[in-house]
């Protein structure tokens, strides 16, 4: 298949994709995950290699599944190779900031009907201090145990009630709304709310449903990690597509940024990640911020977060990139380096016109414009939390090295 053909038919398998939200199981049902198996976002990196946030995480983690007594216990058991770690790209997840997933985590399931494909991605923990970011005490794991033990199976039971939500149709509400379904998600998480109370309402009762739904109603994020999920599973079936130069995965680990592309299957294309830039909370500025991290630049790879900036100007204000004149020119930039236009996902600001999609490694490095990712920023402390929000350019070097593969046929 030659060039042409190839992206023609990546493009054609990512608009086309049919996510529906099914399921919330623990992660060992959901994608096999053994005891001391730890997922992280981006692409593979040892312990010795991570950030301080990226480790302070897995420490909490080890704690909530029982595996450490204490932090220096789990520091131990990272360092002497008692751990295994794995990007959750690799078994079929993907998770917000350090992206971790353990055993028992609840996680929602994403199904392709497309293609037949699924993806998963855990339930979003809400805002300050949270294991997303690097917090660990005793609040984290509190929450973490009561999604695992309350939360989780609440919603498993009204999902598997409702038959399934379309994610897609319900994105595609949400950016007429003034989501880009990265940074801001009042609307989805509402939408989301709204399709599944009928449902918790007959699986549910009394104060665990009351908490469950204070929860939801109190997390403007709530519906980040379903966007990952749904984006997850829209971008995966582009893996494989020989010839193929259309953007499949990018993810960030904290240390490096990695990108894989349809054309080179599995494999990944790293180059250190840069540090985001943005608004900070009071207390905090660029000095503190860590470097990029998680899987949820996912949802640019399909046309969302910063591709679709246009359709929402508060989301260009809040991380610093200016009003709706700047969001326009965005989503403008990026439709230098995109294959088409979503046929799904449209921008009122500009005339119903599709968000860009499609990112090709030959128009970033013939442009030299790189995606522009929405994100969080997390403060480099270990323990610190969230910091601001911002945005951060992916690095070139990773979109040169796999247009090199492909060119010479080492892909």
């Amino acid at each position: 298949m030659n060039v042409k053909a190839a992206n023609a038919e990546a493009l054609r398998r990512l608009v086309a994709a049919e996510p529906v939200l099914t399921d919330c199981v623990p992660a060992a049902d959901a994608l096999g995950l053994e005891a001391r198996t730890v997922l992280h976002a981006g692409p593979p990196i040892t312990w010795e290699a991570m950030c301080a946030p990226l480790q302070a995480a897995i420490v909490g983690a080890l704690r909530y599944e029982g595996w450490a007594a204490g932090e220096g216990a789990a520091v131990a058991l990272a360092e002497r190779g008692g751990v295994r770690f794995e990007p959750c790209h690799h078994r079929g997840a993907v998770g917000p900031m350090t992206g971790l997933i353990t055993r028992s985590m609840p996680v929602f399931v994403v199904e392709n009907r497309a293609f037949g494909n699924r993806a998963c991605a855990t339930i979003n923990e809400g805002l300050g201090r949270v294991l997303r970011f690097g917090a660990n005490d005793e609040s984290v794991l509190a929450r973490l145990a009561w999604l695992r033990d309350e939360a989780g199976p609440l919603l498993g039971k009204a999902l598997r009630r409702a038959g399934g939500l379309d994610l897609r149709a319900l994105m595609a509400q949400a950016l007429q709304m003034g989501d880009e379904m990265h940074q801001r998600n009042v609307a989805a998480s509402s939408l989301l709310l709204r399709a599944l109370l009928p449902s918790l309402v007959r699986e549910g009762a009394g104060p665990a449903l009351a908490r469950l739904i204070e929860f939801m109603v109190g997390n403007d994020q709530f519906f980040l990690n379903l966007a990952m999920a749904a984006a997850k599973a829209a971008a995966d079936p582009l893996l494989g597509i020989s010839g193929s130069t259309v953007v499949a995965t990018m993810a960030r680990n904290g240390t490096e940024f990695g990108i894989r592309v349809a054309g080179c299957g599995a494999r990944w294309f790293t180059a250190p990640v840069n540090t985001p830039e943005g608004l900070f909370f009071p207390g905090f500025g660029p000095a503190d911020a860590n470097r990029d991290i998680g899987d949820s630049a996912i949802v640019e790879t399909i046309g969302l977060g910063a591709m679709a900036m246009a359709a929402s100007p508060p989301v260009a204000r809040f991380v610093g990139a200016g009003g709706l004149a700047e969001a326009l020119r965005v989503t403008e930039e990026m439709r230098e380096i995109t294959l088409g236009e979503h046929p799904h996902f449209r921008i009122p600001t500009q005339d119903g016109r599709g968000t860009p999609v499609g990112v090709d490694v030959r128009r970033v490095v013939a442009t030299g414009i790189t995606p522009l990712i929405n994100t969080g920023i997390a403060g480099r402390k270990a323990g610190t939390g969230q910091v601001g929000a911002g945005v951060v350019r992916a690095p070139l070097g990773c979109f040169t090295a796999a247009l090199e593969a492909l060119a010479t046929g080492h892909a």
